[in-house]
Protein backbone atom coordinates (compact mmCIF):
# COMPACT_ATOMS: atom_id res chain seq x y z
CA UNK A 1 0.00 0.00 0.00
CA UNK A 2 1.20 3.83 -0.51
CA UNK A 3 3.35 4.89 2.34
CA UNK A 4 2.75 1.71 4.35
CA UNK A 5 7.01 1.54 5.17
CA UNK A 6 8.35 -1.91 5.20
CA UNK A 7 8.84 -1.22 8.92
CA UNK A 8 5.57 -1.42 9.75
CA UNK A 9 4.69 -4.20 7.95
CA UNK A 10 7.14 -6.07 10.08
CA UNK A 11 5.56 -4.43 13.26
CA UNK A 12 1.97 -5.49 12.54
CA UNK A 13 3.02 -9.17 11.23
CA UNK A 14 4.69 -9.59 14.46
CA UNK A 15 2.03 -7.89 16.65
CA UNK A 16 -0.75 -10.05 15.22
CA UNK A 17 1.18 -13.52 15.21
CA UNK A 18 2.10 -12.63 19.36
CA UNK A 19 -1.70 -12.45 20.14
CA UNK A 20 -2.61 -15.79 18.71
CA UNK A 21 0.87 -17.10 20.35
CA UNK A 22 -0.47 -15.23 23.81
CA UNK A 23 -3.62 -17.29 23.12
CA UNK A 24 -1.99 -20.69 22.85
CA UNK A 25 0.05 -19.82 26.02
CA UNK A 26 -2.92 -18.92 28.24
CA UNK A 27 -4.93 -22.12 26.89
CA UNK A 28 -2.25 -24.75 27.02
CA UNK A 29 -1.61 -22.70 30.90
CA UNK A 30 -5.57 -23.32 31.97
CA UNK A 31 -6.19 -26.07 30.33
CA UNK A 32 -7.22 -29.31 32.33
CA UNK A 33 -5.99 -32.67 30.23
CA UNK A 34 -2.91 -33.85 29.34
CA UNK A 35 -3.55 -34.02 25.72
CA UNK A 36 -3.93 -30.03 25.60
CA UNK A 37 -1.94 -28.65 28.53
CA UNK A 38 1.36 -31.64 27.17
CA UNK A 39 0.78 -32.69 23.83
CA UNK A 40 -0.12 -28.99 22.91
CA UNK A 41 -2.72 -30.27 20.65
CA UNK A 42 -4.53 -27.34 19.78
CA UNK A 43 -4.71 -23.85 17.66
CA UNK A 44 -5.25 -20.31 18.53
CA UNK A 45 -5.96 -17.46 15.31
CA UNK A 46 -6.96 -14.09 14.81
CA UNK A 47 -9.57 -12.96 11.91
CA UNK A 48 -10.69 -9.56 10.55
CA UNK A 49 -14.51 -8.65 10.70
CA UNK A 50 -14.88 -10.27 7.23
CA UNK A 51 -13.81 -13.77 8.71
CA UNK A 52 -10.29 -13.86 6.73
CA UNK A 53 -6.95 -14.87 8.90
CA UNK A 54 -5.11 -12.86 9.75
CA UNK A 55 -2.52 -14.71 11.83
CA UNK A 56 -2.41 -18.29 13.25
CA UNK A 57 0.16 -19.54 15.99
CA UNK A 58 2.60 -22.32 14.85
CA UNK A 59 0.31 -25.17 16.09
CA UNK A 60 -1.15 -27.73 13.91
CA UNK A 61 -0.96 -27.76 10.38
CA UNK A 62 -4.19 -29.59 10.03
CA UNK A 63 -6.09 -26.64 11.40
CA UNK A 64 -4.47 -24.40 8.71
CA UNK A 65 -7.04 -24.26 6.24
CA UNK A 66 -9.80 -25.11 8.02
CA UNK A 67 -10.12 -22.73 10.76
CA UNK A 68 -11.34 -19.89 8.37
CA UNK A 69 -14.22 -21.89 7.36
CA UNK A 70 -15.15 -22.52 10.84
CA UNK A 71 -15.44 -18.95 11.45
CA UNK A 72 -17.82 -18.55 8.38
CA UNK A 73 -19.96 -21.42 9.54
CA UNK A 74 -20.10 -19.20 12.62
CA UNK A 75 -20.74 -16.36 11.40
CA UNK A 76 -23.49 -17.55 8.61
CA UNK A 77 -25.55 -19.83 11.20
CA UNK A 78 -25.85 -16.96 14.24
CA UNK A 79 -25.65 -13.70 12.28
CA UNK A 80 -26.99 -11.87 15.36
CA UNK A 81 -24.00 -11.03 17.19
CA UNK A 82 -23.11 -9.61 20.46
CA UNK A 83 -20.22 -8.16 22.69
CA UNK A 84 -20.06 -10.90 24.88
CA UNK A 85 -20.71 -13.86 22.97
CA UNK A 86 -18.80 -17.44 22.20
CA UNK A 87 -20.12 -19.76 19.96
CA UNK A 88 -19.40 -23.21 20.03
CA UNK A 89 -18.98 -26.11 17.07
CA UNK A 90 -17.33 -29.46 15.96
CA UNK A 91 -19.26 -30.12 12.90
CA UNK A 92 -17.02 -31.53 10.62
CA UNK A 93 -19.51 -30.85 7.83
CA UNK A 94 -20.01 -27.23 9.17
CA UNK A 95 -16.09 -25.90 9.16
CA UNK A 96 -15.06 -28.61 11.70
CA UNK A 97 -12.23 -31.24 10.89
CA UNK A 98 -13.72 -33.95 13.32
CA UNK A 99 -15.76 -34.49 16.19
CA UNK A 100 -12.71 -34.06 19.11
CA UNK A 101 -12.04 -30.87 17.66
CA UNK A 102 -14.23 -28.20 19.23
CA UNK A 103 -13.72 -25.28 17.86
CA UNK A 104 -14.59 -21.64 19.26
CA UNK A 105 -15.42 -18.42 18.02
CA UNK A 106 -15.33 -15.15 19.92
CA UNK A 107 -16.55 -11.57 18.00
CA UNK A 108 -14.72 -8.82 18.70
CA UNK A 109 -16.64 -5.51 18.62
CA UNK A 110 -14.96 -1.89 18.70
CA UNK A 111 -16.37 0.96 20.71
CA UNK A 112 -18.05 -0.36 22.90
CA UNK A 113 -19.61 1.47 26.32
CA UNK A 114 -19.64 0.19 29.79
CA UNK A 115 -22.71 -2.21 29.47
CA UNK A 116 -20.33 -4.41 26.48
CA UNK A 117 -23.47 -2.62 24.21
CA UNK A 118 -22.19 -1.17 20.91
CA UNK A 119 -22.22 2.23 21.11
CA UNK A 120 -23.17 2.43 17.12
CA UNK A 121 -19.51 3.21 15.58
CA UNK A 122 -19.21 -0.67 14.87
CA UNK A 123 -22.17 -2.34 14.24
CA UNK A 124 -20.79 -5.87 13.03
CA UNK A 125 -17.53 -7.48 14.89
CA UNK A 126 -14.42 -5.95 13.75
CA UNK A 127 -12.58 -9.22 14.04
CA UNK A 128 -12.82 -12.48 15.51
CA UNK A 129 -10.55 -14.84 17.63
CA UNK A 130 -10.95 -18.65 17.54
CA UNK A 131 -9.09 -21.61 19.41
CA UNK A 132 -9.30 -25.21 18.41
CA UNK A 133 -8.61 -28.17 20.98
CA UNK A 134 -8.79 -32.08 20.26
CA UNK A 135 -10.75 -32.55 23.21
CA UNK A 136 -9.58 -36.69 24.60
CA UNK A 137 -13.40 -37.64 25.14
CA UNK A 138 -16.73 -36.30 23.34
CA UNK A 139 -18.55 -38.89 23.86
CA UNK A 140 -19.20 -42.11 21.08
CA UNK A 141 -18.98 -45.47 20.73
CA UNK A 142 -15.52 -45.87 22.22
CA UNK A 143 -13.88 -44.17 24.87
CA UNK A 144 -11.49 -41.44 23.22
CA UNK A 145 -14.06 -40.97 20.35
CA UNK A 146 -11.47 -42.53 17.83
CA UNK A 147 -13.42 -45.12 16.66
CA UNK A 148 -13.58 -47.66 13.64
CA UNK A 149 -16.73 -46.33 12.54
CA UNK A 150 -19.04 -46.49 9.95
CA UNK A 151 -20.73 -43.23 10.27
CA UNK A 152 -20.54 -39.59 11.98
CA UNK A 153 -22.82 -40.71 14.69
CA UNK A 154 -21.05 -43.07 15.95
CA UNK A 155 -17.90 -41.21 16.64
CA UNK A 156 -19.39 -38.52 19.18
CA UNK A 157 -21.87 -35.39 20.00
CA UNK A 158 -22.30 -32.99 17.35
CA UNK A 159 -22.21 -29.66 18.19
CA UNK A 160 -23.48 -27.27 15.35
CA UNK A 161 -22.78 -23.64 15.83
CA UNK A 162 -24.31 -22.57 18.96
CA UNK A 163 -24.12 -19.88 21.17
CA UNK A 164 -21.62 -21.19 24.35
CA UNK A 165 -21.83 -17.90 25.92
CA UNK A 166 -24.32 -15.49 25.38
CA UNK A 167 -23.53 -11.84 25.82
CA UNK A 168 -21.47 -12.51 28.75
CA UNK A 169 -23.86 -15.43 30.08
CA UNK A 170 -23.10 -18.58 29.82
CA UNK A 171 -25.65 -20.89 27.85
CA UNK A 172 -26.03 -23.60 30.71
CA UNK A 173 -28.05 -25.91 28.90
CA UNK A 174 -25.53 -26.13 26.17
CA UNK A 175 -22.71 -26.44 28.83
CA UNK A 176 -25.16 -29.57 30.23
CA UNK A 177 -25.87 -31.01 26.97
CA UNK A 178 -22.24 -31.40 25.61
CA UNK A 179 -20.83 -32.58 29.51
CA UNK A 180 -23.78 -35.17 29.85
CA UNK A 181 -22.63 -36.92 26.51
CA UNK A 182 -18.78 -37.22 27.22
CA UNK A 183 -16.94 -39.80 29.85
CA UNK A 184 -15.09 -37.28 31.44
CA UNK A 185 -17.13 -34.27 31.79
CA UNK A 186 -14.66 -32.43 34.84
CA UNK A 187 -11.46 -32.94 32.22
CA UNK A 188 -13.79 -31.08 29.41
CA UNK A 189 -15.37 -28.11 31.30
CA UNK A 190 -11.75 -27.43 31.84
CA UNK A 191 -10.70 -27.22 29.11
CA UNK A 192 -13.99 -25.71 27.55
CA UNK A 193 -12.79 -23.13 30.26
CA UNK A 194 -9.21 -22.64 28.88
CA UNK A 195 -10.30 -22.11 25.29
CA UNK A 196 -12.74 -19.32 26.59
CA UNK A 197 -10.03 -17.38 28.04
CA UNK A 198 -7.21 -17.83 25.31
CA UNK A 199 -10.06 -16.24 23.03
CA UNK A 200 -10.79 -13.39 25.73
CA UNK A 201 -7.36 -12.87 25.75
CA UNK A 202 -6.81 -12.50 21.85
CA UNK A 203 -9.71 -10.03 21.92
CA UNK A 204 -8.44 -7.90 24.54
CA UNK A 205 -5.33 -8.27 22.67
CA UNK A 206 -6.73 -6.79 19.49
CA UNK A 207 -8.69 -4.36 20.68
CA UNK A 208 -5.34 -2.97 22.68
CA UNK A 209 -3.77 -2.96 19.55
CA UNK A 210 -6.56 -1.14 17.24
CA UNK A 211 -6.74 1.47 20.51
CA UNK A 212 -3.03 2.18 19.98
CA UNK A 213 -2.91 2.60 16.14
CA UNK A 214 -6.20 3.15 15.50
CA UNK A 215 -9.01 1.13 13.32
CA UNK A 216 -7.87 2.43 9.99
CA UNK A 217 -4.27 1.83 10.32
CA UNK A 218 -5.36 -1.68 11.36
CA UNK A 219 -7.65 -2.39 8.39
CA UNK A 220 -4.59 -1.30 6.27
CA UNK A 221 -1.98 -3.62 7.46
CA UNK A 222 -4.49 -6.31 7.36
CA UNK A 223 -4.70 -5.87 3.82
CA UNK A 224 -1.08 -5.28 3.12
CA UNK A 225 -0.25 -8.20 5.08
CA UNK A 226 -2.67 -10.41 3.06
CA UNK A 227 -1.72 -9.69 0.11
CA UNK A 228 1.90 -9.94 0.56
CA UNK A 229 1.33 -13.04 1.57
CA UNK A 230 -0.09 -13.45 -1.98
CA UNK A 231 3.00 -12.06 -4.04
CA UNK A 232 4.46 -14.48 -2.10
CA UNK A 233 2.85 -17.74 -2.83
CA UNK A 234 2.70 -16.30 -6.56
CA UNK A 235 6.21 -15.52 -6.65
CA UNK A 236 6.76 -20.01 -5.45
CA UNK A 237 4.72 -20.44 -8.63
CA UNK A 238 6.04 -18.39 -10.91
CA UNK A 239 9.29 -20.31 -9.80
CA UNK A 240 7.99 -23.37 -10.50
CA UNK A 241 8.11 -24.70 -14.36
CA UNK A 242 4.80 -24.75 -15.83
CA UNK A 243 3.33 -27.74 -16.42
CA UNK A 244 1.00 -30.59 -14.81
CA UNK A 245 2.12 -32.88 -12.20
CA UNK A 246 0.70 -36.27 -10.87
CA UNK A 247 0.99 -38.18 -8.01
CA UNK A 248 -0.58 -41.50 -6.44
CA UNK A 249 -0.52 -43.04 -2.77
CA UNK A 250 -2.46 -45.38 -1.19
CA UNK A 251 -3.78 -45.55 2.34
CA UNK A 252 -4.18 -49.19 3.66
CA UNK A 253 -7.27 -49.80 4.31
CA UNK A 254 -10.08 -47.81 5.94
CA UNK A 255 -10.19 -49.96 8.89
CA UNK A 256 -13.54 -51.78 7.44
CA UNK A 257 -12.56 -53.54 4.39
CA UNK A 258 -8.90 -54.79 4.05
CA UNK A 259 -8.91 -53.00 0.36
CA UNK A 260 -5.99 -49.72 -0.24
CA UNK A 261 -8.14 -46.34 -0.45
CA UNK A 262 -6.43 -45.05 -3.71
CA UNK A 263 -5.23 -40.85 -3.37
CA UNK A 264 -4.60 -39.21 -6.72
CA UNK A 265 -3.41 -35.66 -7.50
CA UNK A 266 -2.34 -33.51 -10.64
CA UNK A 267 -1.15 -29.94 -10.22
CA UNK A 268 -1.18 -27.49 -12.63
CA UNK A 269 0.98 -24.42 -12.79
CA UNK A 270 0.00 -22.16 -15.31
CA UNK A 271 2.03 -18.77 -14.49
CA UNK A 272 1.48 -17.38 -10.75
CA UNK A 273 -1.69 -19.92 -10.42
CA UNK A 274 -2.17 -23.43 -9.36
CA UNK A 275 -4.94 -25.75 -9.82
CA UNK A 276 -4.51 -28.62 -7.69
CA UNK A 277 -6.97 -31.31 -8.56
CA UNK A 278 -7.87 -34.64 -6.69
CA UNK A 279 -10.57 -36.59 -9.32
CA UNK A 280 -9.53 -39.84 -9.74
CA UNK A 281 -9.28 -40.57 -5.96
CA UNK A 282 -11.76 -42.81 -3.92
CA UNK A 283 -15.09 -42.82 -3.54
CA UNK A 284 -15.94 -42.06 0.44
CA UNK A 285 -15.42 -44.76 2.26
CA UNK A 286 -17.38 -47.20 4.95
CA UNK A 287 -14.74 -46.32 7.56
CA UNK A 288 -13.85 -43.28 9.30
CA UNK A 289 -10.60 -42.31 7.17
CA UNK A 290 -12.97 -39.85 4.73
CA UNK A 291 -11.73 -36.34 5.21
CA UNK A 292 -14.22 -33.41 4.62
CA UNK A 293 -13.08 -30.41 2.31
CA UNK A 294 -11.35 -28.24 5.36
CA UNK A 295 -9.28 -31.14 5.90
CA UNK A 296 -8.17 -30.85 2.27
CA UNK A 297 -8.20 -27.31 1.79
CA UNK A 298 -5.74 -27.44 5.31
CA UNK A 299 -3.14 -29.88 3.41
CA UNK A 300 -3.12 -27.72 0.25
CA UNK A 301 -2.64 -24.79 2.38
CA UNK A 302 0.64 -26.73 4.10
CA UNK A 303 2.30 -27.92 1.78
CA UNK A 304 2.28 -24.36 -0.47
CA UNK A 305 3.56 -22.66 2.59
CA UNK A 306 6.23 -24.96 3.42
CA UNK A 307 7.51 -24.07 0.10
CA UNK A 308 7.81 -20.75 0.23
CA UNK A 309 10.24 -20.95 2.37
CA UNK A 310 10.24 -17.51 4.03
CA UNK A 311 9.12 -16.01 7.00
CA UNK A 312 5.37 -15.18 5.81
CA UNK A 313 2.41 -14.50 7.94
CA UNK A 314 0.09 -17.36 8.45
CA UNK A 315 -2.75 -16.19 6.95
CA UNK A 316 -5.57 -16.53 4.55
CA UNK A 317 -3.53 -15.07 1.38
CA UNK A 318 -1.95 -18.04 1.14
CA UNK A 319 -4.54 -19.83 -0.87
CA UNK A 320 -5.78 -16.67 -2.88
CA UNK A 321 -3.89 -17.68 -6.09
CA UNK A 322 -4.20 -21.86 -5.93
CA UNK A 323 -7.55 -23.72 -6.72
CA UNK A 324 -8.66 -26.49 -4.89
CA UNK A 325 -11.36 -29.49 -6.87
CA UNK A 326 -12.00 -31.97 -4.28
CA UNK A 327 -15.10 -34.22 -5.96
CA UNK A 328 -18.25 -34.20 -3.75
CA UNK A 329 -17.87 -37.69 -2.28
CA UNK A 330 -14.99 -38.73 -2.60
CA UNK A 331 -12.82 -39.82 0.26
CA UNK A 332 -11.18 -36.00 0.31
CA UNK A 333 -14.52 -34.14 0.19
CA UNK A 334 -16.83 -36.40 2.01
CA UNK A 335 -20.32 -36.15 2.32
CA UNK A 336 -22.82 -36.85 5.67
CA UNK A 337 -23.48 -39.30 7.39
CA UNK A 338 -19.70 -40.93 6.10
CA UNK A 339 -17.22 -41.35 9.60
CA UNK A 340 -14.80 -38.64 9.37
CA UNK A 341 -12.35 -39.20 12.37
CA UNK A 342 -9.32 -40.70 11.10
CA UNK A 343 -9.79 -38.60 7.87
CA UNK A 344 -8.23 -35.55 9.86
CA UNK A 345 -5.66 -37.47 11.37
CA UNK A 346 -4.52 -40.52 8.78
CA UNK A 347 -5.98 -39.16 5.45
CA UNK A 348 -4.13 -35.79 5.91
CA UNK A 349 -1.05 -36.90 6.00
CA UNK A 350 -1.81 -39.00 2.63
CA UNK A 351 -3.06 -35.68 1.16
CA UNK A 352 0.53 -34.13 1.66
CA UNK A 353 2.48 -36.91 0.88
CA UNK A 354 0.58 -37.58 -3.05
CA UNK A 355 0.97 -33.30 -3.09
CA UNK A 356 4.96 -33.55 -2.28
CA UNK A 357 5.27 -36.50 -4.23
CA UNK A 358 3.60 -34.47 -7.80
CA UNK A 359 5.75 -31.00 -6.17
CA UNK A 360 8.36 -33.49 -6.47
CA UNK A 361 8.38 -33.37 -9.83
CA UNK A 362 8.59 -29.70 -10.39
CA UNK A 363 10.98 -28.88 -8.02
CA UNK A 364 12.96 -32.07 -7.06
CA UNK A 365 15.70 -30.12 -4.80
CA UNK A 366 13.22 -28.59 -2.67
CA UNK A 367 11.10 -31.56 -1.40
CA UNK A 368 11.47 -34.59 0.74
CA UNK A 369 10.74 -37.73 0.64
CA UNK A 370 8.07 -39.27 2.30
CA UNK A 371 8.21 -38.67 6.62
CA UNK A 372 6.28 -41.62 8.07
CA UNK A 373 2.64 -40.89 6.82
CA UNK A 374 0.45 -41.16 10.02
CA UNK A 375 0.24 -40.45 13.80
CA UNK A 376 -0.28 -43.10 14.94
CA UNK A 377 -3.19 -42.76 17.22
CA UNK A 378 -4.06 -44.15 20.00
CA UNK A 379 -6.65 -44.04 22.68
CA UNK A 380 -7.10 -46.06 25.87
CA UNK A 381 -10.52 -45.76 27.96
CA UNK A 382 -11.76 -47.16 31.00
CA UNK A 383 -12.34 -47.03 34.87
CA UNK A 384 -9.60 -45.70 37.21
CA UNK A 385 -10.01 -47.64 40.04
CA UNK A 386 -7.33 -45.12 42.22
CA UNK A 387 -8.91 -42.20 41.19
CA UNK A 388 -12.66 -44.02 41.33
CA UNK A 389 -13.29 -42.13 37.79
CA UNK A 390 -13.46 -43.00 34.22
CA UNK A 391 -10.77 -41.92 32.33
CA UNK A 392 -10.02 -41.57 28.20
CA UNK A 393 -6.05 -41.00 27.24
CA UNK A 394 -5.58 -39.94 23.62
CA UNK A 395 -2.00 -39.42 21.92
CA UNK A 396 0.07 -39.37 18.58
CA UNK A 397 3.18 -40.84 18.07
CA UNK A 398 5.75 -39.43 16.01
CA UNK A 399 7.82 -41.34 13.68
CA UNK A 400 10.71 -40.74 11.22
CA UNK A 401 10.39 -37.99 8.79
CA UNK A 402 11.71 -38.07 5.15
CA UNK A 403 15.06 -37.53 3.60
CA UNK A 404 16.42 -34.14 2.38
CA UNK A 405 18.41 -34.03 -1.10
CA UNK A 406 21.47 -32.73 1.30
CA UNK A 407 20.56 -34.27 4.47
CA UNK A 408 19.06 -37.06 6.26
CA UNK A 409 15.29 -36.95 7.98
CA UNK A 410 15.47 -36.49 11.42
CA UNK A 411 14.27 -39.09 13.34
CA UNK A 412 11.28 -39.80 16.32
CA UNK A 413 9.53 -36.72 15.74
CA UNK A 414 5.96 -35.62 14.58
CA UNK A 415 5.89 -34.44 10.98
CA UNK A 416 3.77 -32.82 8.73
CA UNK A 417 0.02 -32.30 9.25
CA UNK A 418 0.44 -32.84 13.25
CA UNK A 419 3.49 -30.44 15.13
CA UNK A 420 2.53 -31.72 18.45
CA UNK A 421 4.32 -32.87 21.39
CA UNK A 422 4.54 -36.41 22.68
CA UNK A 423 3.12 -37.17 26.29
CA UNK A 424 5.90 -36.94 28.66
CA UNK A 425 6.41 -40.07 30.77
CA UNK A 426 5.84 -38.47 34.13
CA UNK A 427 2.75 -36.57 32.72
CA UNK A 428 0.94 -39.55 31.68
CA UNK A 429 1.57 -41.97 34.58
CA UNK A 430 0.30 -39.81 36.99
CA UNK A 431 -2.70 -38.92 35.36
CA UNK A 432 -4.01 -42.07 34.20
CA UNK A 433 -3.57 -45.86 34.91
CA UNK A 434 -0.68 -46.69 32.59
CA UNK A 435 2.96 -47.44 32.96
CA UNK A 436 5.64 -46.47 29.83
CA UNK A 437 7.59 -49.58 30.17
CA UNK A 438 9.79 -49.11 26.65
CA UNK A 439 10.39 -45.49 24.61
CA UNK A 440 13.54 -45.45 22.64
CA UNK A 441 14.26 -45.13 18.67
CA UNK A 442 13.36 -47.73 15.91
CA UNK A 443 17.08 -47.45 15.11
CA UNK A 444 17.31 -48.54 11.16
CA UNK A 445 13.97 -48.09 10.09
CA UNK A 446 14.78 -44.94 7.78
CA UNK A 447 15.00 -45.97 3.96
CA UNK A 448 18.60 -46.34 2.62
CA UNK A 449 19.58 -44.14 0.02
CA UNK A 450 22.35 -40.99 -0.71
CA UNK A 451 20.61 -39.77 2.72
CA UNK A 452 18.72 -41.29 4.82
CA UNK A 453 15.17 -41.36 6.28
CA UNK A 454 14.58 -41.05 9.94
CA UNK A 455 13.66 -43.51 12.09
CA UNK A 456 10.45 -44.33 13.66
CA UNK A 457 9.76 -44.88 17.42
CA UNK A 458 9.20 -47.78 19.84
CA UNK A 459 6.75 -46.95 22.63
CA UNK A 460 5.75 -49.70 25.00
CA UNK A 461 2.41 -49.38 27.70
CA UNK A 462 1.40 -51.22 30.60
CA UNK A 463 -1.84 -50.83 31.63
CA UNK A 464 -2.74 -51.07 35.26
CA UNK A 465 -6.31 -51.46 34.64
CA UNK A 466 -8.73 -53.28 32.33
CA UNK A 467 -9.43 -50.65 29.29
CA UNK A 468 -10.76 -50.40 26.09
CA UNK A 469 -8.04 -49.50 23.34
CA UNK A 470 -8.71 -47.79 19.80
CA UNK A 471 -5.86 -47.91 17.57
CA UNK A 472 -5.86 -45.95 13.69
CA UNK A 473 -2.39 -46.29 12.49
CA UNK A 474 -1.29 -46.49 9.30
CA UNK A 475 1.65 -47.01 6.76
CA UNK A 476 1.26 -50.78 7.97
CA UNK A 477 0.98 -52.05 4.76
CA UNK A 478 2.23 -49.49 2.06
CA UNK A 479 5.64 -47.59 3.31
CA UNK A 480 6.40 -44.26 3.52
CA UNK A 481 7.96 -43.61 -0.30
CA UNK A 482 11.44 -42.79 -1.33
CA UNK A 483 12.34 -39.97 -3.52
CA UNK A 484 15.37 -40.33 -6.90
CA UNK A 485 16.51 -43.88 -5.68
CA UNK A 486 15.70 -44.23 -2.45
CA UNK A 487 14.38 -46.46 -0.96
CA UNK A 488 11.16 -46.79 0.71
CA UNK A 489 10.76 -46.79 5.14
CA UNK A 490 10.02 -49.50 7.05
CA UNK A 491 6.19 -50.04 7.71
CA UNK A 492 5.18 -49.61 11.31
CA UNK A 493 3.51 -52.79 13.71
CA UNK A 494 1.24 -53.18 16.61
CA UNK A 495 1.30 -55.01 19.08
CA UNK A 496 -0.53 -56.90 22.01
CA UNK A 497 2.18 -58.36 24.78
CA UNK A 498 0.64 -60.36 27.00
CA UNK A 499 2.28 -62.86 29.39
CA UNK A 500 6.02 -62.44 27.34
CA UNK A 501 3.93 -63.48 24.11
CA UNK A 502 3.47 -61.24 21.25
CA UNK A 503 0.09 -61.05 19.13
CA UNK A 504 0.38 -58.64 16.13
CA UNK A 505 -2.46 -56.13 15.85
CA UNK A 506 -3.95 -54.49 12.65
CA UNK A 507 -3.54 -51.18 11.78
CA UNK A 508 -7.05 -49.99 12.94
CA UNK A 509 -9.54 -51.68 15.45
CA UNK A 510 -10.86 -51.89 18.75
CA UNK A 511 -9.98 -53.90 21.65
CA UNK A 512 -10.61 -54.29 25.12
CA UNK A 513 -7.30 -55.25 27.15
CA UNK A 514 -7.08 -56.58 30.49
CA UNK A 515 -4.83 -54.91 33.85
CA UNK A 516 -1.15 -55.92 32.70
CA UNK A 517 -1.27 -56.51 29.36
CA UNK A 518 1.32 -54.20 27.13
CA UNK A 519 0.42 -52.02 24.07
CA UNK A 520 3.66 -51.83 21.87
CA UNK A 521 3.12 -49.34 18.97
CA UNK A 522 6.08 -49.52 16.35
CA UNK A 523 6.29 -46.30 14.15
CA UNK A 524 7.17 -46.01 10.80
CA UNK A 525 10.69 -44.48 9.26
CA UNK A 526 11.45 -42.02 6.63
CA UNK A 527 11.81 -42.92 2.75
CA UNK A 528 15.66 -42.16 1.75
CA UNK A 529 16.34 -39.79 -0.70
CA UNK A 530 18.99 -41.20 -4.04
CA UNK A 531 20.29 -43.94 -4.85
CA UNK A 532 22.35 -45.45 -1.85
CA UNK A 533 26.16 -45.44 -2.10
Amino acid sequence: MENFRPIQFEVFKHLFAAIAEEMGVVLRKASYSPNIKERRDFSCALFDGQGRMIAQAAHIPVHLGSMPLSVKAAVESIPDLHPGDVIALNDPFRGGTHLPDITLVTPIFLDTGPDQEPTGLSPRPFGFTASRAHHADVGGMSAGSMPVAREIYQEGLIIPPLKLIDAGRPNQAAFDLILANVRTPIERSGDLGAQIAANQRGADRFLDTVHRYGEGEITRAISELLAYTERMTRRLLSDLPDGSYTFSDSLDNDGINPDPVPIRVKVTITSDSAIVDFTGSAPQQQGSVNAVYAITLSAVYYVFRCLIGLDVPNNSGCLEPIEVIAPPGSVVNAQPPAAVSAGNVETSQRIVDVLLGALAKAAPRRVPAASQGTMNNLTIGGYDPEKKRPFAYYETIGGGMGAHPDEDGPSALHSHMTNTLNTPVEALEYAYPLRVIRYEIRRGTGGGGKTHGGDGIRRDIQLLADAQVTLVTERRSIPPYGLDGGESGHCGENFLIRSGHEERLPGKGLFYMKEGDILSIRTPGGGGFGKPR
